[in-house]
């Protein structure tokens, strides 16, 4: 488990700003630059030559114009006085910038370093004026360059601005100072006397991906045709009245509709459903698709319905929800990290055998390896589509889903979700739902932690649910790694309004928490709060120090969760892929 989460909200980093370039073509951005050689690339080139392009072969593709947009344009910022700018390169990456020598950079004996790379020191000085630098390679290495700036005049006071990306954070360059967003526990080490103090612009490691085009090219085993398929239930408003149902085609299909009526009626309605343009670049089977999103409103509670995806019109061929009826039994099932693996599929689909009665599934994050790469929803969701379609899917994003810094937008693509969340998070990667009794708080652990306090004390004083249940990926006790900012935020408000029970992932082994209440073990969970940590998928061979506060540990996993709710009683049991309770335990209030 050594990929970390950001801390500290990097929300402009990840866009690419069209801004003029200093020489042929004034108004290209690197973004617009490589969409187009791309684009020109899947017109001329077969799979294999896309696949075997290298270095020099990349450096063929662009024109003098098109380099000078790649060496200028990735990173920009004004200096109000002459400067010395210093870009930190791992020395780890094989293949140096293009750009870096010929635009007047020289190799210094500097270094510094991190816990896993040694940086080296290149530097150059600029005027007073804008700092044009380029991008960090084509071949999309993880560990992107950093940059610190001093005054050439120590006497002069330095002035940064007009950034891009914007909203670029500015630390100071020393010892254990952060250089990646999404890594900020990974920090420096000897860094030189002569620099410590200059002013240190951070990046994301993702930012690589940018401009990556060597082994960049993928493919998905299951491209979208004109057949609707990847259909999947979620709820964006009151699950009693409501259920949103998405699925997929080809650009082909311009228009969905969705056609439901009661189970067995004669009669029925229609919704007309939301379209938008999903892209993955670099897939280069299925760049581009149609998504659609039908949010049916107005359904009776507690009934049975069916659906058809237009243009089918067969109701013998119809899929099925229901919306929950006015009481306090129900059930559900939730898994932790899944990574779009066959094996969760085949559980997700014993689960829903052994277990046709629950009212809904959840993940808890890291739904798949790279949330920006489509073909691993593609795999997610054609392994789970018998189950997906009948039984709404609500999730919480894991930082595999919100990838190296890059943001979770193809997760939200993928989703529809409440938009009931916190500001300073984005929409529907942190939610609330109540179904019938119980309140879930499905939060985002990837974006700032302190900006969604304020909005979790605010669902929990104002719900009136039996049941408090909350969904994030990090979990606060694991015998790995203490995320000390969600033990200083969030738990206080799980105790102060007693959260009965905390679903995590991210550590690949199951752990069940003894009753937990500000950091100590307690009597009860009629007092204390039960942190569990599961895996959807097979697990690996760990050897974890003692931790006092575990009531049941596994290593084996390949688990799903099933709670059971009847009114004041909550049963909870983890089962194995053979069907086989490992845990379990009953809470009665």
């Amino acid at each position: 488990m050594n990929r970390k989460v950001f801390r500290i909200v990097f929300s402009a980093v990840v866009a690419l700003v069209s801004m003029a370039c200093s020489q042929a073509e004034p108004d290209k951005s690197v973004k617009e630059v490589m969409d187009k050689v791309i684009t020109h690339l899947y017109a001329t080139k077969s799979e294999s030559e896309l696949e075997g392009i290298d270095q020099q072969k990349a450096m063929s593709l662009f024109s003098d114009a098109d380099l000078e947009v790649l060496s200028t344009r990735h990173w920009v910022f004004d200096v109000n006085v002459p400067v010395v700018v210093s870009i930190m390169r791992s020395t780890s990456q094989k293949i140096m910038p293009f750009w870096l020598e010929s635009s007047g950079f020289e190799k210094t004996g500097l270094q510094m370093r991190n816990e896993y790379h040694t940086y080296e020191v290149w530097q150059k000085e600029f005027d007073k004026g804008t700092v044009e630098l380029g991008i960090n390679g084509f071949e999309n290495f993880a560990y992107h360059y950093f940059v610190s700036v001093a005054p050439q005049n120590k006497k002069e006071e330095l002035k940064l601005s007009d950034f891009t990306p914007e909203n670029q954070y500015v630390g100071v360059l020393d010892d254990g100072a952060f250089t990646y967003h999404d890594w900020t526990e990974l920090v420096l080490m000897d860094v030189p006397e002569e620099m410590k103090g200059q002013k240190l612009l951070t990046s994301i490691r993702g930012r690589g991906k940018e401009s990556h085009i060597i082994g960049a090219f993928r493919k998905t085993a299951w491209p979208s045709s004109s057949e609707p398929d990847q259909v999947l239930l979620t709820w964006s408003s009151d699950p009693s009245t409501s259920i949103d149902i998405q699925w997929r085609t080809d650009t082909t299909v311009q228009s969905g509709l969705v056609k439901y009526r009661v189970k067995g009626a004669e009669t029925g309605k229609t919704q007309q459903a939301e379209k938008y343009v999903m892209e993955d670049r670099e897939l280069m089977n299925d760049r581009f698709i149609h998504r659609f999103t039908g949010r049916i409103r107005n359904l009776q509670p507690g009934t049975d319905y069916e659906y058809l995806i237009a243009p089918e019109n067969d109701w013998k061929k119809a899929f099925t929800f229901s919306t929950p009826a006015n009481d306090d039994s129900f059930s559900f099932i939730w898994f932790g990290d899944v990574h779009h693996k066959k094996e969760f599929g085949d559980l997700h689909k014993k689960a829903g055998t052994a277990h046709p009665e629950v009212a809904f599934y959840t993940i808890a994050g890291d739904l798949v390896g790279d949330g920006l790469y489509r073909d691993q929803w593609d795999d997610l969701f054609e392994f789970s589509e018998e189950v997906n379609c009948r039984k709404p899917l609500m999730n919480v994003p894991g930082n595999h889903d919100n990838r190296l810094g890059l943001g979770a937008k193809m997760y939200r693509d993928m989703f529809s979700y409440p938009t009931n969340g916190p500001e300073g998070v984005p929409k529907e990667q942190t939610y609330s739902f109540t179904y019938k009794n119980v309140l879930f708080l499905m939060l985002d652990a990837t974006s700032s932690v302190e900006a969604q306090t304020a909005w979790i004390e605010e669902q929990l004083a104002n719900t009136k649910a039996t049941w408090k249940i909350a969904v994030f990926h990090f979990p606060p006790y694991n015998w790995e790694e203490p995320y000390l900012d969600i033990q200083e935020e969030w738990i206080p408000l799980f105790d102060k309004y007693h959260v009965n029970m905390v679903f995590s992932g991210h550590i690949h082994y199951y752990m069940r928490s003894k009753p937990m209440k500000a950091g100590e073990v307690t009597d009860s969970y009629k007092e204390g709060t039960a942190y569990i940590i599961s895996l959807g998928i097979p697990g690996r061979n760990q050897n974890p120090a003692e931790e006092p506060y575990a009531a049941v540990r596994n290593m084996d996993c390949w688990l799903y969760q099933h709670i059971q709710i009847e009114k004041n009683k909550l049963t909870y049991q983890s089962v194995n892929f053979d069907g086989e309770v490992i845990d379990s335990f009953e809470i009665q209030k």
